[in-house]
């Protein structure tokens, strides 16, 4: 890297400087507009805007002076997996994390011939697939409850219809799928658990 890298005249860091900026609306629409919406933790809001502006900041960097990008992509994934295993992340989170960290490293290269077009296809369709996702997860999303029913003659295949009437009907609520986890015929009672949509999403 030149002394002169820093200096504002210098094309390479106005270019990313431009990036940066694209990359910040970008960062924000996924983790504000589109993760907080849907998952409502803003204890991990921080964490993403850090995590997706450093990365984009020591890729460019790292980038500028040659370094070889196979090694800086290992070295945000090995950095990703200690932040994992230090918190307890579900899947959907440990999905944003990654899909932070790609924004931020796509938007540091320049990939494409046209860069203002290549970033919005790229970053749309990342943005795209993380909204049409969670929303056909949340349109398909059912809790599970567990209960202990004592008819165990409904419990035969040919009578599964009747059974999800019968625990709808004890539940008040609209059973989709019902698994039998133990039979006691000792007692004539079973360990069902019980699926159904959350009405409350």
């Amino acid at each position: 890297m030149t002394d002169t890298f820093y200096d504002l005249t210098n094309p390479t860091f106005l270019g990313i400087m431009w990036r940066f900026a694209v990359t910040i609306v970008f960062l924000f629409i996924l983790i504000r507009l589109i993760y907080f919406k849907y998952s409502l933790k803003e204890k991990f809001l921080f964490s993403f805007f850090i995590m997706g502006i450093t990365a984009f900041f020591v890729t460019s960097i790292l980038r500028s002076v040659m370094i070889e990008m196979g090694m800086a992509v290992g070295l945000f994934a090995i950095f990703g997996i200690l932040r994992l295993r230090a918190t307890n992340f579900s899947a959907k989170d440990m999905a944003y994390t990654f899909a932070v960290f790609g924004v931020s490293v796509i938007n540091s290269l320049k990939l494409l011939r046209f860069p203002l077009l290549g970033v919005l296809i790229i970053n749309g369709l990342i943005l795209l697939s993380a909204y049409l996702l969670e929303e056909y997860t949340l349109k398909y999303k059912t809790e599970s409850h567990s209960i202990i029913y004592e008819k165990l003659d409904l419990l035969r295949p040919d009578k599964k219809d009747k059974l999800l009437k019968d625990i709808s009907e004890i539940s008040g609520k609209k059973i989709l799928k019902v698994k039998i986890c133990k039979i006691n015929y000792k007692k004539k009672r079973a360990l069902l658990d019980i699926y159904y949509k959350d009405t409350q999403s």
